[in-house]
């Protein structure tokens, strides 16, 4: 090999790592800075097919998606001193590639601890103006929002980056509250439902008493009804007795004795003094009912 062939493809080489260390490429869901010994000299690179300086210039790249900000639960009060622990999250994206990094040095985490600590102010601010009924139901959409517009021009000229939205994901009682204010849940709880049992048991004794009366009166009525029966069985029963005891007298006492005898032997234990000749026997001694 010739010094001629050794020097091109030594200047090849040279070229071919200066052009790969010269061409970078921007994403179109990246944002690029160009920097030259620190400097930042372009800002907001387009999308696509860039050059720069090997060893002079350096590209830094962000991710231009929109980011989220999670944080641990935090303590808030609101106006009427009530404290709540409030878990949250905020939505952010860069906006100003520039001031991204002088703000930060282009360290997502960095910025993730800045706008946490905005959105902490903010949601204090905001709390502390606010009932705890408030935040919690009624105006929670119209907190969000005002907190929003509060820090999202201070965090686009300060950061470079827009606040796109915040959202609560859960608020609780602080632990050495909650357990005082869960038992006095608990015991209004209690007194409404002690409340409802002495509402029930009253009633019940109304209805009770309401049963027993219709069931006196049922009976008195069923007892005078059945009176009335009995009586007009009895009219009727008499009135047989003396039909029939008018058509035959002898054949009617003769069946009244069998009665008296059958009633009164139907029992082998029974033991009967009478006189044989008393009128119990009549018609023993004598069919025709003589006697003696």
């Amino acid at each position: 090999m010739n010094a001629k062939l050794l020097i091109l493809i030594l200047i090849l080489g040279i070229g071919l790592l200066f052009v790969g260390n010269g061409v970078y490429i921007v994403s179109e869901y990246q944002k690029a800075i160009k920097l030259e010994f620190g400097r930042a000299i372009e800002e907001d690179i387009s999308p696509g097919l860039h050059w720069k300086w090997p060893f002079v210039n350096e590209v830094l790249k962000f991710d231009a998606r929109v980011l989220t900000s999670d944080t641990p639960s935090q303590r808030f009060l609101t106006v009427e001193k009530k404290a709540m622990m409030v878990d949250y999250f905020a939505k952010w994206r860069i906006s100003d590639p520039g001031r991204y990094y002088t703000a930060n040095s282009g360290i997502e985490d960095n910025a993730n601890q800045v706008i946490a600590q905005l959105v902490n102010e903010g949601l204090r601010n905001e709390f502390g103006k606010r009932t705890l009924q408030e935040v919690v139901s009624g105006e929670r959409d119209e907190l969000m929002a005002a907190m929003v517009s509060q820090i999202t021009n201070y965090s686009h000229d300060e950061l470079g980056v827009d606040i796109i939205d915040v959202r609560v994901k859960r608020i609780d009682l602080p632990e050495e509250v909650g357990d005082s204010v869960y038992n006095r849940m608990r015991a209004e709880r209690e007194q409404e439902a002690r409340e409802y049992r002495s509402k029930g048991r009253e009633q019940a004794e109304v209805i009770k008493a309401d049963a027993d009366r219709q069931q006196t009166i049922l009976e008195a009525e069923a007892y005078s009804e059945a009176e009335e029966i009995r009586g007009e069985g009895d009219a009727q029963a008499a009135a047989i007795y003396a039909a029939a005891y008018n058509k035959d007298p002898e054949f009617y006492t003769f069946v009244r004795s069998l009665n008296a005898y059958k009633e009164t032997f139907k029992s082998r234990g029974d033991v009967l003094l009478v006189d044989p000749n008393s009128d119990f026997f009549r018609y023993l001694n004598d069919v025709e009912g003589r006697g003696q």
